[in-house]
């Protein structure tokens, strides 16, 4: 059995990006199926394949693994040579404690800027605790700078699932028209311009607006 992600829109799912940039980067080949959300069937649909109702979820010839940081722990371990972490020990640890960071913190963040990559509009007035929240993810980006030591538009040298975990947070950046130190500016371009991340992004804007 070939791998299988299963995802949500491509157009609002943060979580779904970050499994299907993290699986892309181990080269292996893969299915995807797709389920729209917020629609009277989607819970349905999702726990045909999940017991969570949730997406993203990957289906092994061995079993399924849902939750994205799950999703990219068991990928990095089944393709090392793919060096999904970085290969140093501290940066490693860093890189682990960014992604577990962004994976159980930053509601503020993830409540009052959505993921949508057809937004292009300011909101009137950003809140006080997502403000903080984006400063506290810009110091989480100079802390992985600082710990790669390897000069690149990533965070740790080359791709990996640390951008693939920000990666969403740069989508909100860019659309909600958050003003940004020139280094921070520059890795939300990076991202913008990572293969992976342009080829889900054409795919979500082609998708049905409502």
């Amino acid at each position: 059995m070939s791998l299988q992600l299963v995802i949500g829109d491509k157009r609002y799912s943060s979580w779904s990006l970050r499994a299907a940039l993290a699986l892309d980067l181990t080269g292996a080949p893969y299915d995807e199926v797709m389920i729209v959300l917020n629609q009277p069937d989607s819970r349905a649909k999702m726990l045909e394949h999940s017991p969570t109702g949730k997406v993203p979820l990957l289906k092994t010839a061995r079993g399924t693994i849902a939750d994205s940081l799950a999703i990219a722990e068991y990928l990095a371990e089944s393709y090392p040579a793919a060096q999904l972490w970085p290969a140093d020990r501290r940066a490693r640890a860093v890189a682990r404690s960014a992604c577990a960071q962004m994976h159980s913190g930053f509601v503020a963040l993830r409540s009052h800027l959505p993921m949508d990559l057809v937004r292009d509009q300011p909101l009137d007035v950003l809140p006080t605790d997502a403000a903080a929240d984006i400063q506290r993810v810009l110091a989480l980006w100079a802390e992985c700078r600082e710990a790669s030591a390897e000069p690149s538009p990533y965070l740790f040298g080359k791709p990996s699932i640390t951008d693939a975990y920000f990666a969403p947070v740069a989508v909100r950046l860019r659309t909600y028209h958050i003003e940004l130190p020139a280094d921070a500016a520059a890795y939300v371009e990076a991202i913008y311009q990572w293969p992976a991340f342009k080829a889900w992004q054409e795919a979500g804007l082609k998708e049905p607006r409502e």
